[in-house]
């Protein structure tokens, strides 16, 4: 068929830029105009340069990165040494997303305008700043795509209001660590009903404001997001939640009045955020190796929880934190789950119960032809934890183990995704 009049191209990390990305196409669709939405990595230079007009919607990763579906667009297409394709036919606007408590505030984003501009591509309207999901920056978007497709009813992309939840349980997991306090904590819905969600999935947390004496004021309005460690046959939603302190010694807004601020039976402003980008989805019937760290442990135990469920028994779980005696976090189902056959293989990684500290990084190296071997039989590979540290050096024992352009397919095809904070 002909090819579209409009792209949607996102990068999207945890899914706020691919939704968007997909409400921008369903309104110019409804005005008639062809558009297909796709993620920034399926463009390649010579699409760019047949294309006419591409709106693009990306998120920003910790220090001005290009999100993981934004990576090989920007190392291939924006990457030094390329030869440039001229794009003087495209017309394009940016839609850029980020937190202005990185360094970088939509690094990537404003990477990507500068570059389209320098390659003779002419801006439809100037680039769009998202702090943190702020909806006054969306409607503008929004205002400004109506003006384009020729229509004024754009539909209504506010996110979902919050729901009443109450605080069922909490537990400290780590007495004695040399880590910070590490708290599971439960929520069951007030109204009775529990929503829908998959493994994989967040929850989006609104502490009240002034809750906790100390916390930082210009945190008040933000809500945390954090991985869900249950499925719904759990009956509730679980968290594993860190307690952050401020270089002041302050506790975080949201950590702090979950940890210990919030009495049990509390009232709890919540709401459950799809997170496409960690589902299972086609890799449901795949071998899976998950790996993480810390409270990473929520979104694997999710997964692990939904495929005891579903009695998928090809899983490798690979785990790092400081010593076994005090930070082996739900070890009694990864027991009963090793018993059951759902976990074959097992590598917990305690980097401090030895000389020389070791980490899951060492333990993928080490195990290469192990990884080498599941990857060959069609394993996937889903990351959760610490951003600094973890994420990256796993993601360099990986290339190391199994070559960059596998990696990159790997990602390409869904077959290695990461929940990092």
């Amino acid at each position: 068929g002909a090819a579209p009049d409009w792209i949607v191209a996102y990068a999207s990390q945890t899914g706020n830029a691919e939704q968007l990305a997909r409400q921008t196409a369903r309104t110019l669709d409804l005005a008639g105009v062809g558009v297909r939405a796709c993620a920034l990595s399926e463009l390649d230079a010579a699409a760019l340069q047949r294309a006419e007009r591409v709106l693009f919607i990306v998120s920003t990763y910790g220090e001005g990165d290009a999100p993981d579906n934004g990576a090989a667009f920007s190392a291939r297409v924006m990457g030094a040494g390329l030869p440039p394709p001229q794009l003087p036919r495209l017309h394009y606007a940016v839609l850029a997303l980020g937190d202005r408590g990185y360094g970088q505030f939509c690094g990537f984003g404003r990477a990507l305008d500068a570059w389209l501009a320098s390659q003779g591509a002419a801006a439809l309207f100037e680039r769009i700043e998202v702090d943190r999901g702020a909806e006054g920056a969306i409607d503008l978007w929004r205002q400004q795509l109506s003006h384009l497709a020729g229509t004024s009813d754009a539909p209504d992309w506010n996110a979902p209001a919050f729901g009443h939840w109450r605080l069922a349980a909490r537990r400290l997991i780590n007495p004695g660590s040399a880590g910070a306090p590490l708290y599971h904590i439960e929520f069951e819905p007030l109204d009775g009903a529990l929503p829908r969600w998959e493994s994989g999935d967040l929850v989006q947390v609104a502490a009240p404001a002034g809750g906790l004496p100390g916390a930082a004021a210009d945190d008040a309005s933000r809500p945390r997001e954090y991985s869900i460690a249950s499925i719904p046959a759990d009956g509730r939603v679980h968290l594993l939640v860190r307690l952050h302190r401020h270089a002041d010694g302050g506790a975080g807004l949201a950590s702090g009045w979950l940890t210990g601020g919030a009495e049990i039976g509390a009232p709890v402003s919540l709401r459950l955020r799809q997170h496409r980008r960690f589902r299972l989805e086609d890799n449901a019937a795949r071998p899976l190796i998950l790996i993480g760290n810390g409270s990473g442990m929520a979104g694997l135990r999710g997964h692990l929880k939904a495929r005891a469920a579903a009695g998928g028994k090809r899983n490798w779980l690979i785990f790092g934190e400081r010593h076994a005696s005090h930070d082996y976090h739900y070890r009694e189902d990864i027991e009963r789950w090793r018993a059951q056959g759902v976990l074959p293989a097992l590598d917990m990684v305690f980097s401090r119960d030895q000389p020389e500290r070791l980490y899951v990084q060492d333990r993928l190296l080490e195990r290469a032809a192990d990884v080498r071997r599941w990857i060959e039989e069609g394993a996937a590979l889903y990351v959760c934890g610490s951003l600094n540290g973890m994420a990256g050096a796993v993601d360099l024992a990986l290339r190391q183990v199994l070559g960059a352009a596998v990696v990159e397919a790997l990602a390409a095809e869904g077959r290695y995704r990461r929940d990092v904070y």
